[in-house]
């Protein structure tokens, strides 16, 4: 097998991704040079499809301040979250704001200049920024895109599939891959840095694109490390009610659409959220979600609907050109006509378990972004922190590198051999049906692990990602992108199942229907590798 070695590696080509590759780069000394690897296409993430904006506690905002958004942060998080983290990234996010515009990231400003600000669900004040109006993730990621093509000191691996990480369970060494040559190569590294993104694909519905599928957690439980709030999945209350085909999952409305004045509603136009919370369709987005999924199955019908013509028409069209675009693709007028919306799987609030300096507990090896759980987020998301974090986090992890030495060291060579031989082998495969296989595995998480779980579902589900092992059956080398995809989706859902059967509460996206109540003890559930299974950590 081919090998070679860099200073850094970098996997992942969303914002937190490119931001780190970029920050990394212009502060530190990288002898042996810097890697950014993605699977896709430079640029094709879940970033990307990020539209309703970044928080940032700007200092000329007189009317905001970091206490007022760790209050709202803590609130929506359940209990959950870690006030000193939501701190920090509240107390960074000028800082990293003012850094972004030097890389040619931008946001919408009025007419004097200003950055126009939004408000959100949850959120007490407008302190949302935006981008292209409703294409926040996908003017950042383009612009940070340009400027790691720009950088002749960023080496890009484009189509690459991390199939496994070079790791004793205590130091990370650097990285298997299979190239879209179908070779495979070992890349040496001291330092590697996750940026793989979420895990929306391991469910029937998802806003999230193809690329999702759960890599990077799998790949750190292989490798040993701690994985923090495993079972708190993020379900968006308001997904366009139709399918891509292409990339299969829901295109998003987002929820600033909602923070303008739209309304959810039946298709009789009745309004129905104070039934479920006084702040209506600001509600934290669990209870939204849950509100959504409760008049669906009550009705019967296969979505509710989203008001927007109750918004100017001239301030709808200029804030939410991409959603009203797509929705003119479905013969849907947002200007005066009802938006059929539906809950999706969105977001990942568990993770590697990480500090705000993205060290996990294997050294070397560091996360940021949605693949880190920080415990900025706790057991619900609070609306557009995600992106704050990603920058705040990369930018971090950059600035405690540069005190680090970030050349070749004596590793567990032997190990690491062990690893790069089971791919360097040859292995006679069995034909497998593994499109069919992704899809069984979704149906099984949005019947049992979705937005309401039971000892029952879980115990079900439990059973047959059992049976679905049996018959993939592959363990290291597969045959393909898809065949890894699907061995990652497995292990990441494996381990959502344990870790949500394990919590015997309702707390934030994680709600029980059999343990209606949150516990007075509030705490993370940790899980690590033991012997190959899922153990744990006390």
């Amino acid at each position: 097998m081919k090998s070679s070695k860099f200073s850094a590696i970098v996997i992942g080509s969303g914002i937190a991704g490119l931001y780190s590759a970029l920050k990394i780069e212009q502060q530190i000394d990288l002898p042996d040079g810097i890697l950014l690897i993605t699977k896709s296409k430079l640029g094709e993430s879940n970033s990307y499809y990020a539209q309703g904006g970044m928080v940032a506690v700007l200092k000329d905002n007189e009317k905001d301040s970091v206490d007022s958004h760790v209050s709202d942060t803590i609130k929506a998080g359940a209990g959950l979250s870690e006030i000193d983290t939501i701190k920090f990234i509240s107390e960074n996010s000028d800082k990293v704001v003012k850094d972004l515009l030097t890389f040619g990231v931008d946001f919408d400003r009025d007419e004097n200049g200003n950055f126009t600000l939004t408000k959100e669900a949850a959120h007490s004040v407008n302190r949302i920024l935006h981008s292209g109006g409703d294409a926040t993730g996908r003017e950042m990621e383009i612009a940070l895109c340009n400027a790691v093509k720009s950088n002749k000191n960023i080496h890009l691996f484009e189509n690459t599939t991390v199939v496994d990480l070079l790791s004793d369970g205590v130091e990370c060494g650097g990285v298997v891959v299979l190239k879209e040559s179908g070779e495979y190569e070992a890349i040496y590294s001291h330092t590697v840095v996750l940026a793989a993104g979420g895990l929306g694909q391991l469910y029937k519905y998802t806003t999230n694109p193809v690329g999702a599928t759960g890599d990077g957690f799998a790949l750190a439980f292989r490798a040993g490390a701690v994985l923090q709030d495993m079972e708190f999945v993020q379900f968006h209350p308001t997904a366009l009610a139709f399918d891509d085909k292409i990339n299969h999952n829901r295109f998003l409305i987002s929820e600033a659409v909602r923070g303008e004045g739209a309304k959810l509603c039946d298709k009789s136009g009745f309004e129905y959220m104070a039934k479920y919370h006084p702040k209506r369709e600001l509600a934290p987005r669990d209870i939204v979600a849950r509100a959504n999924f409760c008049q669906m199955r009550d009705n019967n019908e296969p979505n509710v609907y989203l008001n927007a013509s109750v918004i100017d028409k001239d301030k709808l069209l200029k804030r939410f050109p991409t959603i009203a675009k797509k929705c003119l693709e479905h013969g849907i007028d947002i200007t005066k006509d009802l938006i059929p919306v539906a809950p999706a799987a969105h977001y990942f609030m568990g993770g590697v378990k990480t500090n705000l300096c993205g060290e996990s507990s294997v050294n070397g090896l560091y996360a940021i972004g949605e693949v880190s759980s920080t415990g900025l987020h706790g057991g619900n998301r609070l609306a557009s922190n995600s992106l704050l974090e990603c920058v705040v986090c990369a930018y971090e992890v950059a600035e405690f590198l540069k005190n680090k030495l970030l050349t070749q060291k004596d590793f567990n060579k032997d190990i690491f051999d062990e690893i790069i031989s089971k791919y360097d082998s040859k292995v006679e495969f069995t034909k497998i049906d593994v499109k069919n296989l992704k899809f069984r595995l979704q149906d099984i998480m949005w019947a049992n692990v979705g937005i309401f779980r039971s000892e029952q579902t879980l115990k079900k589900a439990s059973i047959e990602l059992d049976e679905l092992s049996k018959e993939f059956s592959r363990v290291y080398k597969c045959l393909s992108k898809d065949e890894y995809e699907f061995r990652n989706m497995l292990v990441t859902a494996k381990i959502i199942v344990k870790s949500a059967y394990n919590r015997k509460e309702s707390r934030g996206a994680h709600y029980r229907t059999d343990f209606l109540e949150s516990n007075n003890e509030c705490e993370h559930s940790l899980v690590s590798k033991n012997k190959g299974e899922i153990y744990f950590v006390k």
